[in-house]
């Protein structure tokens, strides 16, 4: 059983920093139902289906349970109502007031539920010009200084990652601050508001290293002029590589490997404070040697003078990475209807309470029947609900 055994979460969420955030929880073992629309929820409908799923739904919703309700209805919102009686954490990411307007905002939750854990997730908080604003994980890179970070090195041209990576970092830190959140409830039986923007987890995220230019007021300064103009990818005679020293030892190993021994005792890479402000030269003069040699002879060479260093492998290459396969680090699972389905396995390793990947992601409201059973819906009263609209049928119900 994972750590979060017995813990139940509602998932009102949408697109991907709630739905992954509850997907970690049910990988940790918690009982996770996704509260739809009945229509579904948008990331049912972006992809291409197989089995009636799209990849990153799947992948987002995995171990989950699903019913889709209409809360626009006095029955619907009677389920919710009875389901929030009995969970321990809320999830909801509608924007500022949409929740409240329903009639599930936190001061009425609370009412059905004091020990409720109620998280808000929004892109910008709840105050501010932005705060009423819709939300993607581009305009989140926009307004935190990822388009800067991943500037083009040489002409500073803007860029985002290729990824929805404010989506996920939140989703992180969600599931971490929810974990805290029962920790203290566990010691003060008290439950509480977690309120998370997308905003400030980034600007968090990125501050350690990306801001230090902002971090002492009295020594401000413009990070972007003092890094070089390459990242650390060099392309060998067969395959492109990483390769990094920031230690003397690492500099020295590295000076080795590529056979120019002699720029160990050059003055402008003999300290590390020396190989940071001559990185652009430091760098180019070392894609120049790198480039003269076969990728794994290099590699080989590399590892043998202990220099942090790696092949470049495409996503299609991961599967056959040996590092991946010694660890199991992709979980395979035939699921009837789907087939074989890889997903990576949850990350934190419990060596007591294990975590694992306990179902596939849900059909619509799948579990719409199993889910009212559990909260003494009779048969009857669930056909009721069913047939009013106010719960969507289990699509293998359909023709009953």
């Amino acid at each position: 059983m994972g750590p979060l055994a017995g813990i139940r979460v509602l998932d009102l969420t949408a697109m991907v920093s709630g739905p992954v955030a509850a997907m970690m929880l049910a990988d940790q073992g918690a009982e996770v139902i996704k509260v739809e629309p009945p229509r579904g929820e948008q990331m049912r409908y972006l992809g291409t289906p197989h089995n009636g799923l799209p990849a990153i739904f799947y992948s987002c919703n995995r171990g989950k349970k699903s019913i889709a309700l209409d809360l626009k209805s006095d029955q619907g919102r009677a389920v919710l109502r009875d389901l929030v009686r009995g969970t321990d954490v809320f999830f909801q990411n509608f924007r500022p007031g949409a929740i409240d307007r329903l009639g599930f905002g936190e001061d009425d939750a609370r009412k059905l539920n004091e020990r409720l854990i109620y998280v808000s997730i929004s892109g910008f908080g709840e105050q501010g010009p932005y705060a009423h604003k819709r939300v993607y994980d581009p305009v989140i890179q926009a307004l935190s200084g990822a388009t800067d970070i991943q500037a083009n090195r040489e002409t500073r041209e803007p860029r985002m990652f290729r990824i929805i990576i404010a989506d996920k970092v939140t989703s992180l830190t969600a599931a971490q601050a929810v974990s805290s959140a029962l920790f203290f409830r566990e010691r003060s039986g008290k439950g509480q508001h977690i309120r998370i923007s997308m905003l400030e987890t980034m600007l968090a995220f990125f501050w350690p290293e990306g801001m230090g230019g902002l971090t002492f007021a009295e020594n401000e300064y413009d990070v972007t002029l003092f890094q070089g103009a390459m990242d650390l990818v060099f392309e060998a005679k067969d395959g492109y590589i990483t390769a990094g020293a920031i230690s003397d030892s690492e500099w020295e190993g590295m000076c080795k490997a590529i056979g120019r021994e002699e720029l160990i005792s050059d003055e402008r890479f003999s300290t590390p404070l020396e190989r940071g402000r001559n990185a652009d030269v430091r760098k180019r003069i070392t894609a120049d040697e790198i480039s003269k040699w076969p990728r794994d002879a290099l590699l080989e060479r590399l590892d043998r003078h202990d220099v942090p260093s790696a092949p470049l492998l495409t996503r299609m290459e991961l599967m056959d990475s040996p590092q991946i396969q010694a660890n199991a680090s992709i979980d395979r699972t035939s699921h009837s209807g789907f087939g074989e389905v890889r997903q990576a396995v949850p990350a934190a390793r419990f060596s007591v309470s294990p975590t694992r990947i306990t179902r596939p992601a849900p059909q619509l409201s799948e579990h719409s029947r199993e889910i009212l059973g559990e909260l003494g819906y009779t048969d009857d009263r669930a056909e009721s609900l069913f047939q009013s609209g106010a719960v969507v049928r289990p699509h293998l119900e359909e023709g009953r």
